[in-house]
């Protein structure tokens, strides 16, 4: 079951049928999807769908600004593990989404702190990946601002738009998140 987060200016929480249009509101910007290897989203009821499918997984958090109650981005744990399975090594991967409306404010840093404690804390990982497709550059940044290291590049297959995109992957271990959190880093 997927908790409910508080942070100053979020509330992270599982999505709800009534996000589907705050869903759709950013997720129909090119700016959103392309860069994230999907397609815009045609119409509200496709971003329902994708709520109820997509973004129904556990620990798939909308990011809702406490001020409007609205739902202008997404974050969550996506089940990848881009260096393979290492036994006694639990490990997954993240992924997020921003309504462009609201990018430069520092949302995802606060949501992925959020997010990052409660993966390496309840969630039990030892370490946790994030990526982004060449490119994206302000996701390079979010990223590494966020406590990630670069860990590896490969070309993967987009299967939204038919092509291989170069894809470049971090990495935070347990350790290097708690040396971040106590200031020794």
């Amino acid at each position: 079951m997927t908790p409910v987060i508080e942070t100053p200016r979020l509330l992270l929480r599982p999505y709800r049928d009534a996000d589907a249009a705050d869903l759709y509101a950013y997720s129909r910007d090119p700016r959103v999807g392309v860069i994230a290897g999907w397609q815009p989203h045609r119409s509200e009821e496709e971003s329902l769908r994708f709520l109820r499918t997509v973004f129904s997984a556990p620990d798939v958090f909308a990011l809702e600004l406490r001020e409007s109650g609205r739902a202008v981005g997404s974050i969550g744990f996506v089940g990848g593990h881009p260096a393979g399975e290492h036994p006694g090594c639990p490990d997954d991967e993240i992924g997020y989404a921003l309504s462009p409306a609201h990018w430069g404010r520092g949302l995802v840093p606060e949501a992925m702190a959020a997010v990052l404690a409660y993966g390496f804390g309840p969630k039990g990982l030892a370490r946790i990946w994030c990526s982004h497709y060449a490119g994206n550059w302000r996701s390079a940044r979010v990223i590494t601002k966020c406590g990630f290291r670069y860990a590896f590049a490969r070309t993967e297959h987009v299967a939204d738009f038919g092509e291989d995109r170069q894809t470049y992957f971090y990495v935070l271990t347990k350790e290097g998140w708690r040396e971040r959190v106590s200031g020794a880093l």
